[in-house]
């Protein structure tokens, strides 16, 4: 008989619980994070451990680049869940965003963790995409006396085009624009385009003719063969 009325005063709670992570949820994913926010901090106080609230704040916090705000949720949900490489994922890239927005030093003190939180996502997750496109850009945009490499940017641009070949097409892309091999960019942009024929494709050739190579036409010609494409 206890356990019955115990049930009876536990499940509104319970129910409430979940109506307002509902309501918090469904805020979150219109963008209404202001509104969003105090439910799951209300929630947070009964459920402290609970890690979709956790993820949630981070990213509330990640939007509004609270950076530090946002890595300490991070971190709570890497000791709570050690093995969820998008933990590390999304420390990574707050820490790198926070080192960007730093002083050079203090910024130089960041570089080997966010290497490290990036790599530790791909070990948990060795198709996890994102990891290694943020790997890519840090190594372009390092100098070279602390780690900048555009062997290790290639690298892992390989790596994405076994994974997901329109990913590495259009990462070989970026890094040979990066370096003004706009020759070279085109031909891995038109691969893409060839093996997906998403907007995102079309876009990075359609800018690279635009801002990079002085060609307006072409890239309003690449646009219009989207249009043409997507016609319903």
């Amino acid at each position: 008989m206890n356990k019955f009325f115990f049930l009876l005063i536990l499940l509104p709670l319970l129910t409430f619980s979940q109506t307002s992570f509902e309501k918090a949820e469904k805020l979150f994913k219109q963008g209404k994070y202001a509104l969003a926010k105090p439910i799951f901090e209300t929630i947070l106080i009964d459920n402290p451990h609970d890690l979709r609230t956790l993820e949630y704040l981070g990213d509330i916090e990640g939007a509004a680049k609270s950076w530090d705000q946002a890595m300490f949720y991070y971190d709570n949900l890497k000791k709570l869940d050690s093995t969820n490489a998008n933990y590390y994922y999304k420390y990574g890239g707050c820490l790198g965003m926070k080192a960007k927005d730093s002083n050079k030093f203090k910024a130089l003190g960041m570089i080997s963790d966010i290497q490290s939180s990036f790599e530790k996502a791909i070990k948990l997750n060795p198709n996890h995409l994102e990891a290694r496109w943020a790997l890519i850009e840090l190594y372009l945009q390092l100098p070279g006396i602390v780690g900048g490499s555009e062997r290790k940017a290639e690298r892992y641009a390989s790596e994405l085009l076994k994974i997901s070949p329109v990913d590495g097409y259009l990462a070989k892309g970026h890094i040979a624009e990066y370096f003004n091999r706009y020759k070279d960019a085109e031909k891995n942009y038109t691969k893409a385009i060839a093996i997906s024929g998403s907007k995102t494709t079309y876009k990075k050739l359609a800018d690279l003719y635009k801002n990079k190579m002085n060609q307006p036409e072409r890239a309003k010609t690449v646009l219009e063969n989207y249009q043409e494409r997507n016609k319903s």
